[in-house]
């Protein structure tokens, strides 16, 4: 009778193991980037704004920027230790968002792009680095003016999690952390 108990509670163990160790597999094989949790709540620290709050060479660059646009919303937030203005905005009905510095220049720009307008070659990789997961949204991300790749938010069992892409649609490598 004892080694039946025994031998339940070692077949017992043993399956949670397995259990455990199959979805830690499976959720490692479904991810094939490093994606960042996209939540719905904003960032700690983030500031919701209007246009007359913002310091004046920010006002003055959102103002330009905003021309024909419509603004959905104004927000300061911290990144790095330094205050950025978040202008989000709609131009015919797609999304153009900006990252404004204190001084007033563009730091981040993310314009709502089509998958299927990019090159080819690109849009094999972008396909391929997404994988069959829904694809909710897709920016094309200009850093300091310079073209720095996508950003795409796509569901993955079930939740939203955004992935960054390069230029050529592909996964950038991780970054070494210091």
């Amino acid at each position: 009778m004892r080694s039946v108990k025994k031998g339940n509670f070692i077949l017992f163990v043993l399956s949670f193991c397995l259990l455990c160790f199959g979805t830690a597999f499976a959720q490692q094989a479904t991810t094939k980037a490093q994606p960042k949790k996209e939540s719905a709540k904003k960032e700690e620290g983030e500031k919701k704004l209007q246009m007359k709050d913002l310091p004046a060479a920010v006002q003055k660059t959102a103002q330009e920027q905003t021309k024909g646009a419509t603004i959905v919303g104004i927000s300061s937030e911290n990144e790095g230790g330094k205050t950025v203005y978040e202008i989000e905005t709609t131009v015919n009905g797609r999304s153009r968002d900006m990252l404004i510095d204190t001084t007033g220049k563009v730091t981040e720009l993310e314009e709502q792009a089509d998958i299927e307008s990019l090159p080819p070659a690109v849009q094999a990789e972008v396909k391929k680095s997404l994988g069959q997961n829904k694809v909710d949204r897709f920016e094309s991300v200009t850093t300091n003016g310079v073209f720095s790749g996508y950003e795409a938010v796509v569901e993955k069992g079930g939740k939203k999690v955004e992935v960054s892409l390069g230029p050529d649609g592909k996964v950038p490598p991780p970054k070494a952390k210091k």
